[in-house]
């Protein structure tokens, strides 16, 4: 994909969209067709994101956060967002509660454009949920506690609020 600068990938397309208004207008697009990442172990930055709660203003903020560094590092960075407890609703194909559509589709926007989502597979039992009850970009990891001390281990630095 070309972006408005005229140099391809996706840092020139998050450019020409940070301009436009950002990535939230990107959901049906996200929704669309999701792409796999490709980092390795050249990523010069790593990050891994805690979203434990299902409060809208809590979430909204955890994914500005995201975009912003995405827009900031481009393809020089991994992002992961490993979602537990209640805010596992923002992952869900039908969360049992209220999650703005506008938030879900920018957690899919930016799944487009390389960020992780994993969903903690603990609380996904606690829910009586399956794989099948969330949305097509998210991972499942077995315990969410033990997904964000691995990445760690890798070289990941640590966010939560």
């Amino acid at each position: 994909m070309e972006g408005a600068d005229g140099k391809g990938g996706r840092r020139g397309f998050l450019r020409w969209a940070a301009a436009a208004g950002g990535l939230l207008g990107l959901g049906r697009l996200a929704r669309a067709h999701h792409t796999e990442t490709h980092f390795g172990e050249t990523t010069a930055h790593k990050l891994v994101y805690q979203l434990n709660k299902a409060d809208p203003d809590y979430i909204g903020h955890v994914l500005f956060s995201v975009g912003e560094m995405l827009r900031k590092y481009g393809d020089d960075i991994e992002l992961v967002v490993t979602v537990i407890g209640p805010g596992l609703h923002l992952l869900a194909r039908e969360p049992g509660r209220p999650i703005p559509l506008e938030l879900r589709q920018r957690a899919a926007s930016l799944a487009q454009y390389g960020v992780a989502f994993h969903a903690c597979g603990n609380t996904l039992k606690g829910l009586g949920w399956t794989a099948d009850d969330l949305v097509d970009f998210a991972q499942v990891v077995p315990i969410g506690a033990d997904d964000l001390m691995r990445l760690q281990e890798r070289g990941f630095a640590y966010i939560s609020w």
